[in-house]
């Protein structure tokens, strides 16, 4: 039962020094410090529940998307739970088309990522007085309430409420079947966490192993800075983890388009699935393949263009649950294999309930399908993601797993948090 007036919105900025150790360092990002503009609302109903959302960050920057969570805060407070999930579409334009904020938009960069912020936020809540995790309330959800729920301005040369209804009751064949594989086998995933760009070659080959003995069998390798230097890094894992498994790109958006062809075409020995995000990706038909994109309108000409061959969702680079629904339909439309980006700040634990539901509602196929895991920053959530047999097992805890350890955010609150307080000196020293 839903109920409840949101009463109170605060966001704070939580920052990870995970640049110390070179975690997450790519050829466009060689100093990341994940981290999460972190928000949680809370209503005046008697049971306490706190709705909570994040959206991923790499260190400076988040105390601007904590602005403009702030900007946004005033069209979620003194609402009813109620009337915001009965017009969850009126609510998302309402966010997403405030008649100032929206110059600085629109859609995409710093407000959308604060609207992903607010609106994880409001289905965490939703879900947990619903007593379920955010994939089992999308699939026990009628098709319709779920067409409700998605904004499709822009996207109807492509994809209609009438076209989308029938994509989900399609899907409504077969999906306690589904349901039911997915409890038992979970979804199956790769690793990113073996090849940062700021590991050494023996940090490189021991994190492989482990991951091989861990049961891993698809390894994404980060590209882009160096050419000799992804051959070697290349050779490495590819020597390492065999012919038969399966490698992975990723180049960050560092190339110009006749670069990324005539660098892929050294890499192309090392037989990868994909290069992800190869150039900008703002950049459609420079695309071969791409993947994370700032909304649905931008996902909707790839697809059109036939610009790629694998789909990468995000769970707060896009507008929440809501926009990420409409992004799974046009795969589904364009029979285009959606392998959500994750790691980061809670990306794994949100996009997990993303891509449960598509296999279970939405796509009915896990062929060429597979979900990244990176094993860092998950002992600070309360409801951290569970790998099993490289898959990830649908989480059972009611909400959108988003809810961090209060201890975990205390310490790593910037500036004022005890990490912070010990290192800020040292790095102005």
């Amino acid at each position: 039962m839903v109920r409840g007036r949101i009463s109170r919105l605060s966001v704070r900025d939580v920052r990870f020094p995970t640049s110390l150790g070179g975690h997450g360092a790519d050829a466009m990002h060689t100093d990341p410090d994940y981290s999460a503009a972190y928000v949680v609302i809370e209503t005046d109903a008697e049971d306490g529940i706190k709705g909570c959302g994040i959206t991923f960050t790499l260190g400076k920057g988040t105390e601007v998307v904590v602005c403009a969570v702030n900007a946004l805060a005033h069209h979620v407070l003194n609402k009813d739970l109620k009337d915001i999930v009965g017009d969850f579409r009126g609510f998302y334009r309402q966010l997403t088309s405030d008649g100032q904020l929206r110059w600085i938009g629109p859609e995409k960069g710093v407000v959308h990522l604060a609207t992903a912020a607010v609106l994880n936020a409001v289905w965490d809540l939703w879900a947990k007085q619903e007593g379920k995790p955010v994939w089992k309330l999308l699939v026990d959800m009628d098709p319709r309430m779920l067409v409700s729920c998605i904004d499709f301005r822009y996207i109807t040369d492509v994809l209609t409420e009438e076209d989308a209804l029938e994509i989900l009751q399609k899907g409504q064949i077969g999906k306690k079947e589904r349901e039911k594989q997915m409890l038992a086998q979970g979804y199956p995933a790769y690793t990113t966490s073996c090849a940062w760009l700021g590991y050494s070659d023996d940090t490189l080959k021991q994190l492989c192993a482990q991951a091989l003995k861990d049961g891993w069998t698809r390894f994404k390798v980060k590209v882009g800075a160096d050419l000799q230097d992804d051959m070697r890094r290349c050779q490495i894992i590819r020597d390492m983890i065999g012919p038969e498994k399966t490698l992975m790109m990723d180049a960050n958006q560092r190339w110009d388009v006749p670069e990324a062809v005539e660098w892929m075409s050294k890499l192309a020995k090392f037989k990868p699935l994909w290069i992800e995000e190869p150039t900008s990706p703002d950049d459609i038909l420079g695309h071969a393949t791409i993947s994370k994109c700032h909304n649905r309108v931008i996902f909707k000409q790839l697809l059109q263009a036939k610009a790629l061959q694998f789909l990468q969702i995000d769970s707060c680079r896009l507008g929440s649950v809501n926009e990420n629904l409409s992004v799974l339909l046009m795969a589904k439309k364009f029979e285009i294999p959606v392998c959500p980006h994750a790691g980061g700040v809670g990306l794994c634990e949100l996009v997990q309930h993303l891509i449960i539901f598509d296999y279970i509602s939405v796509s009915a196929s896990l062929e060429n399908r597979v979900c990244e895991y990176v094993d860092h920053l998950h002992e600070h959530f309360k409801y951290p993601v569970m790998i099993q047999r490289a898959s990830y097992m649908p989480p059972k805890d009611p909400g959108y797993s988003t809810e961090m350890k209060e201890e975990s955010v205390k310490k790593h609150q910037y500036p004022d948090g005890e990490v912070w307080k010990k290192l800020l000196p040292a790095q102005e020293n």
